[in-house]
Parts: C-alpha cells; structure tokens; sequence
C-alpha cells in the first residue's frame, strides 16, 4: 500500500511541475516580428530623403532602398529621379512604348496587349574597313557610260509581262558573268525603257549588237519552226546519213547535224512510214524571233511515298503521305536573228523524265486493333536526259539534234501487254528539228514538197 501511495504521490508532483511552466510560458508576450517592406517606394520616397514608418505594433522601419555602410551605418544611395513620358507625346489611338529610363504613361487602347520594356539596339561595329570612295566612277581601263534604247522591241512584245529580260539574258551569255563581276570595273542594268552599261569600248561594242538584234525591225516577223518526233530504233542513220553534215555538241550522248531544207523534207516524209514514228505538239510550231518558246508534254504519276502515324489513334492508325512523278518532255526555244537575218543563234534546253519502275517498301503501322499492320510505300526509280546547249547556223538550212536512245517523253499508250521480266519501260530516240520559216506571210520553198509527200504517204 505504501508504495502505491507513493506512485500516486509522485505522478501529481510532476502533472502540477508540468501545468506550472505552462501557465508561465503563457504570460510572457511574443516577441515582434520585424515589419515588411512596402510593395514599391512612391516617386517622393524614391527622389527624396528616407522617411521613417510606424506600424501597428509601434515598431519603427525604414522605407527599402539602396543603401551603403559609413562609419557603421546604414545611407541610403541617390538615385536618379525616372521621368515619365508626358500623355500629350503619345499619338491618339497607339498603346504607350516603353524606352530605357522611362515609365510608360497614358491609357492603353481596349484590347491591346501589354508592352515590354524595349532595349536600345546598336548597330554591330564593322570587320572590314569601309571607306566612302572618290565620289566618282573609276575609268582607269577606258570605261564608257552609254545608254541603248530598246523600247522599239519592248513595245511590239505583249506575249510576256517582262520583255527586257531576253535581252538581259543575251547580253550575259554573249559577254559572260565574269565580266560584269570582276576586274575592271562594269555596270550593267536594263529596264523596260533602255540598257545601262558602264564598260570598256569592247564591251560595249558586244552589247551594240546584241541590242540591235533585238530592235532590228527587220527581224519583227521572222518565225521559226520546231518539230519534236521519237523513233523506236536509231536506225533511220543508215538511209539519211549523206544527207547530215555533222555539228560539234558539248552534251554526252547527243548529236547534232545540219541539212538543206530539201532533203529535210524528203527526209520527213520517209520517217513517217516508219511504224516507230511519234511526233509530240503541232508540226507547224512557231517561234518569233528573241522571245523564248516552251513545249511540254507529260502524265503524272501518283504514288504512296510515306506514312505518317496519328496521334490520335484513329483507324487505320496512319495518314498517306501522296507523290507524284511527271513522266515526259520539256523543251525550250530562244532563237535570236543576226542583223542581216543570214545566221541565227538560238539555245535550246530539253529535260526527259521517265520512271523505270516503282520500288515497293513494306512499313509497320501497328495499331491498337492491329498491331501487325503493314502500309506499302514506293520509291520511284527513273532516268533523265539532259540538253542544254547553244547552236548557231545558217538560216537557210535546218538543224537537227538526237538526244539518243533513252526514255521515251510520252510511255506509249497503245494498250500493249507488259510482261514482267521480259518487258521494261519504252525506249526511243528523240529528234529535235529546228528550222528558219523566214518573215510571216512568205512560204518556204520546201513547205509545198512536204505537204505533197505526206498527202501521198502510204497510197501507192
């Protein structure tokens, strides 16, 4: 019993010891926490001397700042005054722009976003040295400023938006890049109205002829015929040889030759019993003189090139990614007539395209509902041909070129069966002829001998 008493005893002497500290750490008060800045100094406290605050607790503060330590106090730093912009500089109707320094003032139109400070910008300081120059065009090789008028040819071409640009394009091919871009120094600029050129006597000499081609009225209705025609066989040689008088080419696989116009219609009568004989466009093609000619023909192609996986997941689970091949020929024509109209220069650019055959590509396009699907996407596989030349010769002869054998401009759409494995794409020799049809309103002496021969093809 004596020790149970003295159990109790001692458990009511450390609950009253306990009790006890709690009632006094009760009645002391807190102690205050110090006060916190204010949210932004007002433009007095910013430009004029720190005041003191008082809060409700009594506690006294100074207002934030900068500040520096002398002689083991606290200063507070000068700091210039921020200038606003007055309202009455801003235009009516545009927001307030900020500028280094400054605090944007005034209403903001409804609606407008909020503008950001904007940071001067300094222009980057120069690498290179510059300098202003002499103020004067140098002509220490003997450069001439001289001014050509072309609004004779301007004013009669209305078959493009920019005629002057033939002439520019001339003039560059006859003179080369080169010399308007290095050493000495050469200006050349053209306009609907006129040609600039700042060059030596010698160059200005070329571009005086180049021009006078051009404007040459003369040469106004001056025409020019183009025939496109494919064989299946180059075989044609054998026959019309001694008639071909052979001309100098730069492009691989192509070959050029000169004929009388006698024997180019003599010659195109006899094609055209061939069975292989294909002949793309109209026959009778005309071309005026200095204005560039375009001809083209061609299918196009689609196919499956790719795939694209959908976020989503709806079925199938993937997007079609659609190519297309243009299978065919382009050919362009820019002719230009000499000033005694005897000899015509003319570039000539042809590009063949063919697809040989598509390779298929299986892709996984696994789905929820389908998780071993396969897409098929296909590769083209294709071959071209490439002709980009400049050809001069005598207008009272005809010019033809071969490109070779290659693939055919149009697939052949008879209707024949293809075998795989023994049968590949169509194959054929294009034949270019270009020839001088004179001025508008004049036949050709050998037009009539060809109509005849194609009248009586194939009757007897």
């Amino acid at each position: 019993m004596r020790a149970r008493s003295f159990i109790l005893r001692s458990i009511t002497f450390l609950a009253l010891c306990a009790l006890t500290a709690l009632i006094a750490r009760a009645q002391v008060p807190p102690r205050p926490l110090p006060a916190q800045p204010a949210a932004a100094p007002t433009g007095a406290q910013v430009g004029g001397a720190q005041q003191l605050s008082t809060d409700a607790d009594g506690m006294k503060w100074r207002s934030p700042g900068g500040v520096v330590r002398t002689s083991g106090t606290l200063a507070p730093v000068s700091q210039p005054p921020i200038q606003p912009l007055p309202t009455a500089q801003l235009p009516a109707g545009q927001p307030a722009t900020f500028t280094q320094g400054t605090i944007p003032q005034g209403p903001i139109p409804q609606g407008a976003a909020p503008q950001t400070p904007a940071m001067p910008v300094r222009a980057r300081e120069p690498i290179a040295r510059v300098s202003a120059g002499p103020g004067t065009l140098p002509n220490d090789a003997g450069q001439e400023w001289r001014e050509y008028d072309i609004t004779p040819y301007t004013a009669r071409v209305s078959s493009t938006v920019k005629p002057e640009q033939a002439i520019l394009d001339w003039i560059l091919r006859e003179t080369g890049y080169e010399a308007w871009h290095g050493t000495p120094l050469g200006i050349l600029s053209v306009d609907s109205r006129r040609v600039i050129v700042y060059h030596t006597p010698p160059m200005q000499a070329v571009v005086q002829d180049i021009v006078d081609r051009f404007v040459n009225s003369e040469a106004e209705s001056h025409v020019f015929g183009m025939r496109v025609v494919t064989l299946g066989s180059p075989d044609w040689r054998s026959k019309h040889h001694t008639v071909l008088h052979p001309v100098a080419t730069q492009s691989q696989g192509t070959s050029a030759w000169l004929m009388a116009k006698e024997d180019f219609a003599l010659m195109v009568a006899d094609l055209r019993r061939r069975s292989d004989f294909r002949e793309h466009g109209t026959p009778h093609l005309m071309v005026n003189n200095g204005q560039s000619k375009q001809v083209s023909a061609n299918q196009t192609r689609n196919y499956v090139r790719d795939v694209i996986l959908k976020a989503d997941g709806s079925w199938p689970g993937y997007e079609p990614v659609m190519g297309q091949f243009d299978e065919g020929f382009k050919l362009e024509f820019n002719p230009l007539l000499s000033i005694d109209g005897t000899v015509v220069d003319a570039v000539i650019r042809c590009d063949v395209d063919q697809v040989e055959k598509m390779v298929p590509v299986m892709i996984d396009v696994p789905t929820t509902a389908a998780p071993r699907q396969r897409q098929k996407v296909e590769v083209s596989q294709g071959i071209s041909i490439r002709l980009h030349e400049r050809f001069r010769w005598p207008t009272d002869q005809v010019l033809l070129i071969s490109l070779g054998v290659g693939p055919a401009p149009i697939p052949d759409a008879s209707g024949t069966l293809s075998v795989p494995l023994l049968s590949g794409p169509p194959r054929a020799e294009m034949l270019i002829f270009v020839e001088s049809r004179g001025k508008v309103g004049v036949q050709p002496s050998a037009l009539p001998a060809q109509r005849e021969a194609s009248l009586y093809q194939n009757r007897y």
